[in-house]
């Protein structure tokens, strides 16, 4: 298949078309065209350029506009946000007016992070462990504590680990239970996990006890 003599890109149709017109006119006589037939050509072509010109004005324009509209947002984010810093920080704020507001609310944050989460390991299948995880203030409850992301699941494989240090991450979680699988190799050996509650701001709560449990071979 041939290419399209009609460039594909705006800016190249119309340096195109801007050098085929005159070269139209010039030659008509030798080309076998009439007035006739070329003042459809010529209307169309005139409109044609006259409306890329329209929209690259037009763009050029919005684009100002649009990098004018972000300077604005940009100044007024500046000056609010140590503005609710302050307010953040005010002991006389309460929640109901940070809520009015719609600013973060402190106790929301903070209860995310305050409590532990309780973890029971199912080992009923082979090579394969069930995390179930609850809060410890409502362990019989299937529900994450206000303001909590999701619930952060780490493990090693071994020895008990001494501190948090030892642990892989495993993942974050936003529902209970938790299913890790292991290798045939693991079979036999002791998985041991701690896991704790983020919030939406990344702020870690405290870690639970270590829960262990054997992998079934």
């Amino acid at each position: 298949m041939s290419r399209d003599y009609i460039p594909a890109g705006d800016e190249e149709m119309i340096a195109w078309l801007r050098n085929l017109m005159p070269y139209l006119f010039a030659h008509s006589a030798e080309l076998g065209l009439t007035p006739a037939e070329l003042a459809p050509v010529a209307e169309a072509a005139m409109y044609c350029d006259y409306g890329h010109h329209w929209y690259v004005t037009t763009r050029t324009a919005a684009d100002a506009a649009r990098q004018k509209k972000d300077d604005k947002r940009a100044a007024f984010e500046a000056v609010i946000r140590p503005l609710v810093r302050r307010l953040q920080a005010s002991a006389t704020v309460t929640d109901a007016q940070r809520r009015a507001m719609g600013i973060s609310v402190h106790d929301t944050r903070q209860a995310a992070t305050a409590t532990r989460p309780m973890a029971t390991v199912n080992t009923a299948e082979r090579l394969r462990h069930v995390i179930h995880f609850a809060d410890e203030a409502t362990p019989t409850s299937r529900a994450r504590p206000d303001g909590a992301m999701g619930c952060e699941i780490w493990g090693k494989i071994g020895t008990t680990p001494a501190d948090p240090s030892e642990l892989t991450f495993l993942a974050l979680d936003t529902r209970t239970p938790y299913t890790a699988d292991f290798n045939g190799s693991d079979g036999g050996k002791t998985a041991h996990y701690m896991l704790r509650w983020v919030n939406a701001d990344g702020e870690k709560g405290p870690w639970s006890a270590t829960v262990s449990a054997t992998i079934g071979g």
